[in-house]
């Protein structure tokens, strides 16, 4: 059995990778948005068709889940485009907080790496909530927190935003640096 690779088929049957198939979406989105602006009945035609064909498209997406078995469908589910499909046509068998929760578990050997701990407190409004607690200095911090973000928005990408949800009792240990400098005296009898 041939190996599968986690890609489309190309012109002429040739695969796309990962790289090529993000390269293909991203000019989709443009051209959508080009035809979108465009004034007139032929544009809204056009959006109109690729309505059609995407829900067509899903359509046949799910047919083929429904006729999968339950190994199959965790499988194609992991597959970072057809996971990205399900999310679309609202099929993918996992719930926003089961996919969000595992990206979390993903990202915790390399944030206890870096001397802290990462917890997912919930979902609100189609925000996801990641306590991150780092130690060390800030650029590690901003590093993780860019990387936590990107990996929940790939494992989720209905998710309108991430929010750092900070612990108020970490918080109020931090003493700002400039708060330790000392100040140049003020001149007394000074108005």
């Amino acid at each position: 059995m041939a190996e599968h690779t986690t890609a489309a088929y190309g012109p002429g049957g040739d695969r796309l990778d990962d790289s090529a198939v993000e390269d293909r979406l991203t000019r989709i989105d443009d051209l959508l948005g080009r035809v979108e602006e465009a004034p007139g009945p032929t544009a809204q035609a056009a959006v109109e068709a690729v309505g059609a064909l995407t829900e067509v498209y899903g359509e046949g997406l799910a047919r083929i889940l429904d006729l999968a078995d339950e190994a199959l469908v965790a499988r194609l589910a992991e597959d970072r485009l057809l996971g990205h499909l399900m999310v679309l046509h609202d099929i993918h068998p996992d719930p926003v907080e089961r996919r969000a929760e595992r990206a979390v578990d993903g990202l915790r050997t390399i944030v206890r790496e870096s001397g802290g701990e990462i917890e997912l407190t919930g979902i609100d409004d189609g925000v996801a909530r990641v306590r991150l607690d780092v130690k060390g200095c800030g650029s590690t911090a901003a590093v993780l927190e860019t990387a936590v973000r990107e990996a929940l928005l790939a494992a989720a990408p209905e998710l309108s935003g991430v929010e750092r949800v900070r612990d108020p009792e970490r918080d109020a240990a931090f003493v700002p640096l400039d708060t330790l400098t000392l100040r140049p005296a003020e001149p007394q009898g000074s108005p």
